[in-house]
């Protein structure tokens, strides 16, 4: 499986921090920090070419030339478990907007079902990054990224931890032009539409409402 818009962050901070994300002994505490890390080292990879404009700046001894950014961003994190991505963004890029979409998977179609929406119906920003831990058949992403198309997004990029490349398939055939950034594609979806090897529930494991 390969497409011209799939980044996978090869860093090694990356892949030293999935590791221990993976792991079933890793607390909720402990996944929480590591979602935060690698989403931060996503985020820089991800906003790469985002445009500047000149400015300047007085320093303590001389007025010199700057940049800065000059495009509207939004981050929209698809609830739940997209808000532990949130924050490193909001980190790198404080002036960000952020744009909720409550989305959850019906677990016996594995369907899309939206439950909560907070978009204007106008005064679209320049470039969104749609957020979830987890890109897995691809349809919560699919659905994002179709409301933020109609909204008159110019720029849509999707960030993930892991994907499964059914989902990444999905999300490049219905969006050809969206971005794809990833810390590893795994090896499939089971039976259950969960991502193998994966991690889990992201949502369940940042959150710490594992039911036995």
């Amino acid at each position: 499986m390969t497409t011209e818009r799939l980044r996978v962050c090869q860093h090694p901070l990356v892949q030293h921090h999935l590791g221990h994300l993976r792991d079933v002994g890793t607390s909720p505490a402990e996944f929480r920090s590591l979602v935060h890390r690698l989403a931060t080292l996503l985020a820089s990879e991800a906003t790469r070419d985002l445009e500047l404009s000149d400015s300047t700046a007085t320093t303590p001894l001389a007025v010199t030339k700057t940049k800065v950014l000059c495009q509207r961003i939004a981050l929209v994190p698809i609830l739940r478990a997209g808000l532990g991505l949130v924050d490193p963004f909001l980190d790198l890029i404080p002036t960000a907007e952020v744009w909720h979409l409550g989305v959850y998977r019906n677990e016996a179609t594995a369907t899309p079902v939206e439950y909560y929406q907070k978009l204007p119906r106008d005064n679209p920003v320049d470039v969104a990054f749609v957020v979830d831990p987890m890109l897995a058949t691809g349809g919560s992403a699919t659905h994002t990224l179709a409301l933020l198309k109609r909204w008159g997004v110019k720029r849509l990029k999707l960030v993930s931890l892991i994907a499964a490349p059914e989902g990444v398939s999905a999300v490049s055939r219905a969006f050809p032009d969206v971005e794809i950034v990833v810390a590893a594609v795994d090896e499939c979806l089971n039976d259950r539409k969960f991502i193998v090897p994966g991690l889990g529930d992201a949502g369940d494991r940042q959150f710490n409402t594992l039911r036995s």
